[in-house]
């Protein structure tokens, strides 16, 4: 039997007791940029660096359509979405998501984000203790659905956050967390889906080119509107990503206390210093530990090789930290953004390729706009950080500081 073809031990156990080291230790033990293994019973590739990421986001290689395993469709993404298509498909749905890549699009984000942030905080400075996560988590929820259009009434927001959250939460895990993603997109796919129906018949009216409005009217290809399902998925894959933000807001938190000489550029409103920190924050801390695709035909890469259907894992954590990009990769160094410029395919915590024709996520220059507001208002905003487990385990994913983030003495900036 060929090396093609010879079984493989899987590495679905090691990859659960490791979590976002796993893909890093076998390629430290490999000593290269590529390593073949086996996942879920699967033949698996999996590549890393900017050159793997062009192999990787190249659909002649790699396709995602059936590559997405049912317990992350099922909660992340939801069945029928944009990121499990391919080609035309892919293409034609993602014309939802383009206006995202405005400017003008991710300031009015920002600003229906930033000004629900102004108003939490007077409500924080009243309370003993706040925990930022889940603040965070619902500040995002009210000003990303302002922003789409999508109706939300102010007892609404808490629930609506908390299923965001798990949906996010429960993606790569067993047990509790996943039941708990399930039971929440169930929720919300059901109440979007009456929301799409209900502005299509004109009970509800949707702002004028809205997201909510977009996505009511876009069709397939082939000239059909969407089922109401397929929008209430496409629906929460904008708003959901969003409030994911507040993972990063909590990683902000934490590196502005373990590392409080960045605090005083931030707040002095160093905009070319805030994108630096937002990129350094989506660099160093853990979010998604790897990306998967189904090889299209027998494939080889650095002298591997992986047969038609096997899976094509791009290694996320590992290229984020490669000594090789980035030189001293476990110090969190927002300058090192400031001292060259860094390439398309070399950043890839939201994925890698255009964002226009490729699985990148269209919504990372939304993420990058609130990180760079939210850490200047963290920055500015005084608190004490009481005694708390801020310990970031890279067994969970996604991983987040264990306390969320407990925040104290909460006093609102003047003016």
């Amino acid at each position: 039997m060929d090396a093609l073809h010879r079984p493989l031990l899987d590495r679905s156990p090691a990859l659960l007791a490791e979590g976002y080291a796993w893909l890093p230790n076998r390629m430290r033990e490999s000593g290269g940029q590529v390593v073949r293994t086996r996942l879920m019973g699967r033949p698996a590739l999996a590549v890393r660096g900017p050159d793997a990421v062009r192999f990787f986001y190249d659909e002649r290689h790699v396709r995602r359509h059936r590559a997405i395993p049912e317990p992350v469709r099922g909660t992340l993404f939801g069945h029928g979405a944009v990121h499990t298509l391919d080609g035309d498909a892919h293409r034609a749905r993602k014309a939802l998501f383009l206006p995202l890549l405005h400017v003008d699009r991710i300031a009015g984000v920002v600003e229906h984000v930033t000004a629900a942030w102004d108003e939490a905080v007077p409500s924080w400075a009243a309370r003993p203790r706040v925990t930022l996560f889940d603040a965070a988590s619902v500040v995002l929820t009210r000003g990303v659905c302002r922003w789409a259009g999508i109706p939300l009434a102010e007892e609404e927001a808490e629930p609506l956050a908390r299923d965001l959250v798990a949906m996010v939460d429960g993606f790569a895990t067993a047990g509790p967390r996943h039941w708990r993603a399930r039971r929440a997109r169930g929720r919300q796919e059901a109440r979007l889906a009456r929301l799409v129906r209900d502005v299509r018949s004109g009970a509800v009216t949707a702002p004028a080119d809205s997201v909510l409005a977009r996505v009511a009217r876009h069709r397939h290809p082939d000239g059909e509107p969407l089922e109401p399902g397929t929008a209430a998925v496409e629906l929460l894959n904008v708003i959901r990503p969003t409030v994911a933000v507040c993972w990063f807001v909590a990683f902000s938190a934490h590196a502005l206390h373990r590392w409080p000489e960045h605090r005083d550029r931030l707040r002095a409103g160093d905009a070319a210093y805030a994108a630096a920190f937002a990129h350094e924050v989506r660099r160093f801390y853990p979010f998604a530990p790897f990306l998967g695709g189904r090889a299209v035909t027998d494939l080889s890469w650095q002298g591997e090789r992986l047969p038609a259907g096997g899976l094509v894992l791009l290694d996320v954590y590992g290229q984020n930290h490669d000594e090789k990009l980035w030189g001293d990769p476990y110090a969190f160094r927002p300058q090192r953004f400031l001292e060259r410029p860094v390439e398309r395919d070399e950043l890839i915590p939201q994925g890698g390729g255009a964002p226009d024709t490729n699985h990148r996520c269209p919504g990372e220059g939304i993420t990058i706009g609130l990180l760079e507001a939210l850490a200047v208002r963290l920055a500015r905003l005084d608190h004490s950080v009481p005694e708390q487990d801020l310990t970031i385990s890279l067994r969970r994913i996604p991983a987040r500081p264990r306390s969320g983030f407990v925040v104290a003495d909460v006093r609102a900036p003047a003016g």
